[in-house]
């Protein structure tokens, strides 16, 4: 493929004992980082609860559930807000890539009292589908008749798109889409109270990425310089192919809408 066929500039070529001089003084940094991002993994465990107050029902493979239902017995619930809005023909790319992490998570979270649960506004009918065509197991289910993607900032209410703005990521800010992405964070309390713990956006999602992780590893890095969003290089799995080219100047661009008849707006967040 012509965008990974470039040469390599490196910056210096050493000996042995001066590379692993270097490495070594780059382990020390490193080592710093990761204490710092466990102390900030402490104090995200700290910070204070909300309860939630409505009862969200989704619709999934076997009907309607309850966001205590998708807990599926245990007392922790992450949810990944999937771009996928009514009508698209297909997932956003950028969470598709996000979600080809999934599938092999899922049984070493539920055995740490984690479940977890992909949510999107799209209809069941277009979620069913575009998972299949995936090749994706994760639970994942509609939202489409709740306010539970308004209510953590994962879709545009009509009152933002007619403002031309949206809060996002805990900030009035203009997004491309009418869906966004996102994480939120749920954990049981005594009884049937379910309670808010974290919700992250944007860059925060970023660690969710293994193949991020893998890329931030090698000489190019995650090679997105330059491009007009980071992630525009980012294709549907089952679209990559040897003729496969990363216009630089791309922007992000929404799924084109699949069916007029799925793509009437629901008006309950106005």
């Amino acid at each position: 493929m012509a965008s990974t066929m470039t040469k390599l500039q490196h910056p210096k070529v050493v000996s042995h004992g001066e590379w692993l001089t270097a490495r070594k003084d780059h382990l020390a940094r490193e080592k710093e980082f990761t204490r710092l991002r466990d102390e900030l993994s402490r104090q995200r465990r700290e910070l204070p609860w909300e309860k939630v107050e409505k009862d969200y029902v989704f619709e999934g493979p076997h009907g309607k559930e309850t966001l205590g239902g998708l807990f599926d017995r245990r007392g922790q619930l992450v949810v990944y807000h999937f771009m996928f809005g009514p009508g698209w023909s297909e997932g956003c790319p950028s969470c598709s890539y996000l979600a080809d992490h999934f599938d092999g998570m899922t049984i070493h979270l539920a055995h740490r009292d984690v479940t977890l649960a992909v949510v999107s506004r799209a209809p069941y009918p277009q979620i069913e589908a575009y998972k299949k065509r995936m090749g994706w197991r994760f639970h994942w289910v509609s939202s489409n008749d709740s306010d539970f993607n308004f209510d953590y900032q994962a879709s545009a209410s009509p009152a933002e798109k007619a403002a031309g703005e949206v809060y996002y990521n805990y900030q009035t800010t203009k997004f491309p889409s009418g869906e966004r992405p996102g994480l939120s964070v749920f954990a049981r309390g005594a009884g049937e109270d379910i309670f808010h713990t974290y919700s992250s956006y944007g860059r925060g999602l970023d660690i969710l990425i293994g193949a991020y992780n893998f890329l931030d590893l090698v000489p190019k890095g995650r090679d997105e310089q330059g491009l007009a969003h980071s992630m525009a290089w980012v294709r549907h799995h089952d679209k990559y192919d040897q003729s496969y080219f990363v216009g630089p100047a791309q922007p992000y661009i929404q799924p084109k809408i699949a069916s007029a008849s799925c793509c009437s707006e629901d008006h309950r967040s106005e």
